[in-house]
């Protein structure tokens, strides 16, 4: 499989308003006794209506709470509800974390799987893997499935219903799309997929950020008042399904690792996947050398969208010396996926351009008159 190119994807994906309206349709396709899996406050906003939806397709509705942690130990829990239920399809309901923990159980208990995220705020819903944490909420492990979901199904109403910023969090998660499938070809390293990118990977990837550049600011204005637009409806592709294929057949590289990096320290915890992930993005153009004028149009965009460019947005500080030697040495173990960059990253390569952030980026927010950074505590 070295040399193999490989692209993987979800049997079907459905999007557009009402979607929910139809799950049993695409359901009972798969199975005949589903097990829903979803926190109290995402069902009281959509369990009514796939309920119904049930209903007119004859399909009984079981229904589990998701406890907010994709751990090791809500996997299990959720696994032997599902035996104990007898059901076949396992499907999960809101946001990355349920849809991570639910991928895990549904593979460990031999079922088939489905998502429907309620929200646009990562890739995880397309993808053969889940990301596994602590109780504490750091970083464990990737666990690879042989397959993708059978159905990822997503409703444009609800998500443009959910409070904008998790829209902007998926923005920033898919925006680092391109930037590390485009590392990841240059390197010629291996992707999640368990093979080279293939050029269609890559080129999802590379659409995915163009969809961005193009939608995202007015999609997010009319998220807030709770529209629909064909933008918003771009959007919502390029964070889910584009950044999903892009990702995971395209590669990834630095931007998650130092995620996965920034989940070491506890300050970083109250933040949302992608708002780490665009400090991860920043860094790794630091990291590439990339020319002054993109990273200063990276701070300027991701700013307007809302999304952190600075460190003491996500609780740290540029002079605090232990913090950032914790995130890089976290960000450069063996198996992370910054080893795909092409040339060689050290730890201390990491914390050098964490370090070198703030400075730049207040600069140019204040040479664009763009807000000043606001110090994130986990208070808030």
């Amino acid at each position: 499989m070295e040399r193999m190119r490989t692209m993987i994807s979800p049997g079907r994906y459905v999007q557009g308003k009402g979607a929910l309206h139809r799950v049993g349709d695409y359901l009972e396709q798969l199975g005949s006794s589903p097990l829903f899996v979803a926190d109290d406050l995402v069902w009281g906003f959509v369990g009514h209506d796939i309920e119904s939806s049930l209903r007119k397709a004859g399909l009984p509705l079981v229904r589990e709470k998701f406890n907010g942690i994709p751990s090791a130990l809500e996997v299990d829990r959720l696994v032997d509800v599902i035996k104990q239920t007898g059901a076949d399809v396992a499907v999960a309901v809101g946001g990355g974390s349920t849809i991570d923990a639910v991928k895990a159980a549904g593979f460990l208990a031999g079922v088939r799987w489905a998502n429907c995220p309620t929200v646009a705020s990562t890739d995880a819903p397309c993808s053969a893997l889940s990301v596994i944490y602590t109780e504490n909420g750091e970083f464990e492990e990737y666990r690879f499935f042989p397959r993708n979901p059978d159905l990822v199904l997503i409703d444009s109403q609800v998500v443009a219903n959910a409070p904008a910023s998790f829209l902007v969090a998926g923005v920033g998660d898919a925006l680092a799309t391109w930037l590390e499938a485009r590392a990841t070809a240059q390197s010629g390293s291996k992707t999640m997929a368990g093979g080279l990118p293939t050029v269609t990977g890559t080129a999802l990837a590379k659409l995915s950020w163009d969809v961005l550049w193009e939608n995202a600011l007015p999609a997010i204005d009319a998220v807030m008042d709770n529209q629909v637009t064909p933008a918003v409806e771009k959007v919502i592709e390029a964070n889910t399904l584009l950044s999903g294929l892009g990702f995971e057949s395209g590669g990834l590289a630095a931007a998650h690792a130092i995620h996965n990096g920034l989940t070491a320290v506890g300050a970083t915890h109250g933040l949302a996947h992608g708002q780490k992930v665009n400090i991860g993005s920043l860094t790794q153009l630091v990291l590439e050398g990339a020319r002054t004028s993109d990273i200063r149009d990276f701070i300027e965009f991701t700013t307007q969208v809302g999304l952190p460019t600075t460190l003491i947005e996500v609780g740290l500080k540029s002079d605090d010396t232990e913090s950032l030697r914790t995130v890089a040495a976290a960000s450069t173990v063996e198996g992370e996926t910054i080893h795909s960059m092409p040339f060689d990253v050290t730890s201390d390569d990491v914390a050098s351009a964490l370090a070198s952030l703030d400075r730049f980026s207040v600069q140019v927010r204040e040479a664009a008159k763009l807000p000043s950074p606001v110090p994130y505590t986990t208070c808030h």
